[in-house]
């Protein structure tokens, strides 16, 4: 692979080979207007710049991008900047200590290679979010977390240091010792405080490649939240799909995953190696998700048999959407959004089902995906997601009524002391997400003034929601 930089116009996220390097989205045909596109089908006008040399390529641009995994437009450039930094050709290991488990790599290396490595050698990423093809920058950036939140909290906690390029040039390290202020605000800060360059951080030793779990079939969202309140006291990882498309007595009734990583004893002696995918080989048309095909999808999920303890493929249980290359196809070239909210314990247990009546009263409020997490305490990332309580993950189509809709869905949310994710959200209105953020959006502020007082570091999103200046050359920095 050369250094030099090229350029890739990405028209839908997909696989392509750059410069020898297999990295997501497609080049575009001669001429084509050049757009970038989040994970949610949500365009707009970008360019990914490619280089290896993450020093040289991140001078003077904007915002860094990795695979893309984004929903929204945290990941895109804002209005009158066209080029953003990509980070999948920098993607080398370049330390790991198998007595430690202490790696230190390249922003653009990605959970999926460093799985297909590690996996093998009994290790595993501490924290892991629904797919793999995340890179570490991006997992920094938006703090990722998993199935095991309530015990091990998000990607960020298990960082021990970034090397960053920050707005005024220079490049550092940042640990909780050196400059913990922009170490804190960096983990969780949607890419707004500079450009991670190199992420250390521990990962955990597995003592197999298989999971030993388990699902149970609950009968409504009351009984749901009860099981995986229960679950979380025995079982270190634990996640839910519910049905929130049927009303009534059967309101949230669904399916709950839980497991940890299978014994030597447990595990099969064959080696759980990756899954060949199948692909969504066109993008379907807007009409194939409507209420009567979702509402078939979750009545099929539901009543799919059940299993007792037993092992399970490790991508099966963390990534069983990552089966399917290109799923986000099926939503149609309107595309889709994800609303991901967390409910604080203090609410109660009757938060969930409240959460549920608004969506499945609202117009527009059919979702194909309904996934319940539980989540451990706040960690010290100035705005980071998750607080002990419950997160909602919400797949909705676009359509005329989504802002509503969303609009319904952060005022019952925030009626209930919770906040929403940045790394899913397109519609979220910025007087909502300062009325959830409060303080820690404020602190956050301050310490990003200070680290870039003229605010050169922003994307779509922060331009959108945060209120920062349109506008500029793509090489103010």
């Amino acid at each position: 692979m050369g250094t030099a930089d090229s350029v890739l116009h990405t028209e839908r996220p997909n696989l392509a080979v750059v410069q020898g390097q297999l990295v997501e989205g497609p080049v575009l045909a001669a001429g084509a207007e050049p757009t970038l596109v989040g994970w949610g089908n949500l365009a707009r006008p970008g360019v990914e710049v490619l280089s290896e040399d993450l020093r040289a390529l991140t001078a003077g641009r904007v915002l860094s991008r990795g695979l893309g995994r984004a929903y929204g437009d945290s990941a895109q450039p804002p209005p009158g900047v066209l080029e953003v930094a990509g980070t999948v050709l920098a993607d080398r290991i370049l330390g790991f200590d198998p007595d430690t488990g202490l790696m230190r790599a390249e922003a653009g290396l990605s959970l999926h290679e460093i799985n297909r490595l590690f996996i093998p050698r009994g290790w595993f990423p501490p924290v892991t979010p629904g797919t793999q093809f995340v890179t570490l920058g991006g997992a920094v950036a938006a703090d990722v977390h998993g199935k095991n939140h309530h015990v091990a909290g998000c990607f960020g906690q298990h960082v021990t240091r970034l090397l960053m390029r920050v707005p005024d040039g220079r490049v550092l390290w940042c640990s909780k010792t050196e400059h913990p202020d922009l170490f804190l605000a960096t983990i969780g800060g949607m890419g707004l405080t500079g450009h991670v360059l190199e992420v250390e951080f521990r990962m955990d030793r597995i003592p197999s490649s298989w999971i030993w779990g388990e699902t149970l079939r609950v009968g409504d969202i009351g009984e749901y939240i009860g099981l995986l309140k229960q679950s979380a006291s025995e079982w270190p990882m634990t996640m839910g799909w519910i049905d929130c498309v049927s009303k009534g007595r059967r309101l949230g009734r669904g399916v709950l995953f839980r497991g940890r990583w299978a014994t030597p004893d447990e595990a099969p002696s064959k080696l759980a190696t990756p899954f060949s995918r199948l692909t969504v080989p066109i993008m379907l048309p807007s009409w194939t998700l409507n209420p009567v095909t979702v509402r078939a999808f979750n009545a099929g999920v539901y009543w799919k048999p059940t299993h007792r303890q037993k092992p399970v493929h490790w991508e099966s249980f963390f990534y069983p959407l990552d089966k399917v290359r290109h799923w986000n196809r099926a939503y149609g070239r309107k595309g889709f959004t994800q609303y991901q909210c967390v409910l604080p314990d203090e609410a109660g247990p009757e938060a969930a089902r409240r959460f549920l009546e608004v969506l499945t009263s609202t117009p527009g409020g059919t979702s194909f995906l309904c996934v319940i997490k539980d989540c451990g305490p706040q960690s010290d990332a100035m705005l980071s997601f998750p607080t002990r309580g419950i997160s909602i993950a919400l797949d909705i189509p676009v359509r005329t009524d989504t802002q509503a809709l969303v609009d319904r869905l952060n005022e019952a949310t925030l009626a209930e002391g919770g906040r929403i994710y940045l790394a899913k959200d397109s519609f979220t209105r910025p007087d909502h997400f300062r009325a959830m953020e409060g303080e820690r959006l404020d602190r956050f502020m301050e310490v990003r003034r200070r680290w870039d007082p003229d605010l050169r570091m922003r994307s779509a999103q922060s331009v959108r929601v945060l209120g920062d200046p349109a506008g500029g050359q793509d090489r103010d920095i």
